[in-house]
């Protein structure tokens, strides 16, 4: 008999669930935030001998707000988790009933076989879309937005109240979606990997990433802290941020701030950028940035003996080791991602 088809719908744990299991119970997690508070206040104003009793009302008052400050962070944790579990009931209860909902956990997503899936539906943050799509294969991606306050929603099209519809849509074969490019890694020992965002290759402490980095016909010995190779979807992510660096510094120096590469969510190309290049005897700063087209490869051959890493997507539990005889490369995946749009 053939199997049902189903959806995947693709939850995190919230702040407030991520303490729990940490300190197990909401007391014991609310003890902890305020101990961190109370030893941050004391050490900003620690008592000195001779204090006077204007000098312990001061403490007093510091420590008061100290714990007030914590009690409204815990607020924030639960009322987050509890915004969040309220969409998800709404959710579950506005699918289909005549289609199996198999609930998944981000860290769940890289072992699930999606063969048997018709549309995979992602319940905010705007990162957990990232960290999914490059799992699903070409499956249609609906994006959902369970708290407009708090996410800002760049890839969660649909409200809790919305995505239903969406989903029939897409049961009927009349979703519209925007196709976004992936980048794409292969190791010479084999192993692979795409990224929504981004990559980070180089160093996985905050030392020197040594790499040998051929682009466009030109070699380079480089001493960085790491590249990076960013899709459009990327390219207002981390990306951003180097461009930021890099205008501040050229306004800073009277120069005009250089134009950054505009790169679409659809389009077959990539933007990579040595981050901090450090010029010495044994290495260069002359190629810091590029793009890859489709067909085009970004070559880089560790030559760290140890603790060099590969990830994309901020995802660092899910590194790849690039040590010494590693050689990687970079280019446009040729499977792109289906974001489901209205």
């Amino acid at each position: 008999m053939a199997a049902i088809k189903s959806i995947a719908l693709v939850t995190r744990a919230t702040r407030q669930a991520m303490l729990l299991a940490r300190h197990v119970t909401p007391g014991w997690a609310k003890f902890h935030l305020a101990q961190a508070y109370l030893q941050e206040a004391m050490r900003q104003r620690p008592m000195q001998a001779g204090a006077t009793a204007a000098d312990a009302q001061a403490e007093l008052q510091s420590l008061t707000a100290a714990e007030a400050q914590a009690a409204a962070e815990a607020r924030r944790y639960e009322e987050e988790d509890q915004a969040y579990r309220a969409a998800l009931a709404r959710l579950r209860a506005s699918l289909p009933p005549e289609i199996p909902i198999h609930e998944l956990d981000r860290s769940q997503v890289p072992s699930y076989d999606f063969w048997n899936t018709l549309a995979v539906l992602v319940v905010g943050p705007d990162g957990l879309v990232a960290n999914t799509a490059k799992y699903v294969g070409e499956l249609p991606i609906v994006g959902v937005n369970p708290d407009p306050t708090r996410f800002d929603g760049v890839l969660l099209p649909y409200t809790v109240e919305r995505a239903a519809t969406a989903v029939r849509a897409v049961l009927e074969g009349t979703a519209r979606w925007r196709a976004v490019t992936l980048a794409h890694v292969a190791l010479n020992d084999g192993q692979e990997m795409l990224a929504f965002n981004d990559f980070y290759l180089g160093a996985a402490s905050l030392v020197s990433s040594r790499y040998l980095l051929r682009a466009g016909g030109r070699t380079e010995q480089q001493s960085s802290s790491g590249l990076l190779v960013a899709t459009g979807a990327g390219s207002t992510g981390w990306l951003s941020s180097v461009f930021n660096m890099a205008a501040g510094v050229a306004r800073y120096c009277g120069q005009a701030v250089p134009e950054r590469p505009a790169v679409r969510w659809e389009d077959h190309r990539l933007v990579w950028v040595a981050r901090e290049p450090f010029v010495s005897r044994q290495s260069s700063a002359e190629l810091v940035i590029g793009c890859l087209e489709q067909g085009e490869e970004l070559v880089v051959e560790s030559h760290m003996p140890t603790g060099g890493v590969i990830f994309s997507d901020g995802m660092e539990a899910d590194a790849l080791e690039f040590n010494s005889g590693s050689i990687a490369r970079f280019s446009v995946a040729a499977q792109q991602a289906r974001l489901v749009v209205p």
